[in-house]
């Protein structure tokens, strides 16, 4: 069965030339113009794999990406001229899974959207991935972070670097490990996107409990200590 793509781009010549490739790559693909009639294809056509330009009519990459977060974890990957650091933070931080600045390789760019849905495939075997800590559930089956009793809205890639952490408490992972294990080992990205991740965690986590902290070990990486005193 073909995968799906749906294109959010309103350059007709980008979105054309990347129709063809995904086609090539064995993909069915659907193409919005605007970031509005993206939202409703996403939602209402539950398309396996989102490309999404960030410079939108209507609705902006962002405000698309947000909105798409709030019903759906489908992969999203964001498609922009825009390099800095603060626009693939504000990426990563509204739930895009991956960030890619024109131009690129068409090689490099479905060597992502694999590596994206390999990730992002369904459970083989829901109700096992849930971990329980004082005042902190993490519930990767359902994508849910509980913290102090309030279900917090977390982007999926969060969730699993938490879930990872958390599963292996007191074991020092280094930067590159987290990218390896948790983005994937073909992942193209850079060690700040990990610090990233963690900075947004601990905005959430902070100060929720004393028996458990999301730690830096300096020079080395990050770990999910507990702490052994009762």
């Amino acid at each position: 069965m073909s995968k799906r793509a749906l294109i959010i781009e309103d350059d007709a010549n980008i979105a054309e030339l990347l129709r063809l490739y995904l086609e090539k790559d064995g993909f069915d693909v659907s193409r919005a113009a605007d970031g509005a009639t993206g939202v409703r294809m996403a939602l209402g056509d539950n398309p396996d794999v989102i490309l999404l330009d960030i410079m939108l009519p209507v609705l902006d990459g962002w405000q698309v990406c947000r909105k798409i977060r709030e019903a759906s974890r489908v992969p999203i990957l964001m498609l922009t001229a825009k390099g800095e650091t603060f626009d693939k933070v504000n990426g990563l931080d509204m739930g895009a899974d991956d960030y890619i600045v024109k131009p690129f390789e068409v090689k490099e760019l479905l060597a992502r959207i694999h590596a994206v849905m390999r990730r992002t495939g369904p459970e083989e075997k829901p109700g096992e991935k849930k971990l329980s800590f004082d005042r902190l559930t993490i519930n990767l089956d359902s994508y849910e972070l509980v913290v102090d009793g309030k279900k917090i809205e977390t982007p999926p890639k969060e969730m699993e670097l938490l879930f990872h952490l958390a599963s292996s408490p007191n074991r020092v992972y280094t930067r590159n490990q987290l990218l390896d294990e948790v983005w994937g080992f073909d992942y193209f990205g850079d060690s700040r996107t990990v610090d990233v991740h963690i900075k947004r965690l601990r905005e959430k986590l902070e100060g929720v409990s004393g028996q458990w902290t999301l730690k830096t070990v300096w020079g080395v990486g990050y770990k999910f200590e507990l702490n052994e005193k009762t």
